[in-house]
């Protein structure tokens, strides 16, 4: 059985690319669903249709267990498909709660009553999508009380990676740092809520300052996969990867070499 890894775009590669090295014997497919990214500006029915297709496309190619490496999906889409869509032989998981149990410093499963916790401001970068959703502040209530959330929604920064245009792409996070700061002014911990923002953090944590803390998802989303594994074993496998796409395989295949800096070869989907 492999392990299913779905994003939008090529954001997700940087959750794979940390999970592949935690998991090496873990076979994985990857899905991106390029043609009709970004979906941090669509609606949540179409978030929902575009998730749920590709979540089956993942179950067909033998993925029983399926991370949704795109936060607007996760936040968008995955609470519905468990209530509504889910196979009961499937698994579904999401980008969130590890990230919240870190902040939080709780461990996984650990379903105790909300508590204080040590930060108290918190900074939301993320799509805009992800960002009405109220998904993140949700999720954080059920773990913890008294934390102030202030949520930044980023428009242009997934396209201008997905384009590759890191110089844009600097610009406009300095630009959405900023506009974060005028709310916010002395945030203890920022959030980086998409999972093309890692090949960001460099530009967030230099312009938010070093006191902030800054949290993203890749590491976190390997142990927490790690962990579940541990507890449903009967993966196997070579560790191999596979990767699909919707737009164009050699275009996408160009992009995500850059992104990971080693050669990434996709197929058509």
């Amino acid at each position: 059985m492999a392990v299913g890894i779905f994003d939008s775009g090529i954001g997700g590669l940087t959750v794979l690319d940390v999970v592949q090295k935690r998991l090496p014997e873990v076979p994985f497919v990857y899905f991106a669903d390029s043609a009709h990214a970004p979906y941090g500006v669509r609606d949540s029915d179409d978030i929902f249709e575009l998730t749920t297709a590709a979540t089956q496309r993942l179950f067909d190619e033998g993925c029983d267990l399926v991370i949704l490496a795109c936060n607007t999906a996760s936040a968008a889409a995955l609470r519905r498909m468990q209530e509504t869509w889910l196979p009961k032989d499937k698994r579904v998981l999401g980008v969130f709660v590890p990230l919240i149990e870190a902040l939080t410093e709780r461990q996984w499963g650990d379903n105790s009553p909300p508590r204080e916790v040590a930060v108290q401001h918190v900074a939301l970068f993320a799509t805009p999508a992800t960002v009405s959703s109220r998904a993140f502040q949700r999720e954080l209530a059920f773990r913890a009380i008294g934390v102030d959330v202030e949520a930044q929604a980023c428009g242009g920064v997934v396209d201008a990676i997905e384009d590759g245009d890191m110089i844009l792409a600097e610009a406009l996070v300095r630009s959405h740092v900023d506009a974060l700061k005028r709310k916010m002014p002395r945030p203890q911990a920022a959030i980086l809520g998409c999972t093309h923002f890692p090949l960001m953090e460099e530009t967030f944590q230099d312009a938010l300052g070093p006191d902030v803390s800054v949290f993203s998802q890749a590491s976190l989303v390997a142990e927490s996969l790690a962990d579940y594994l541990e507890r449903h074993p009967g993966m196997a496998g070579t560790g191999a990867a596979r990767f699909l796409t919707t737009g164009d395989p050699r275009r996408v295949s160009s992009r995500a070499t850059q992104f990971l800096k080693r050669q990434i070869t996709f197929e058509a989907a």
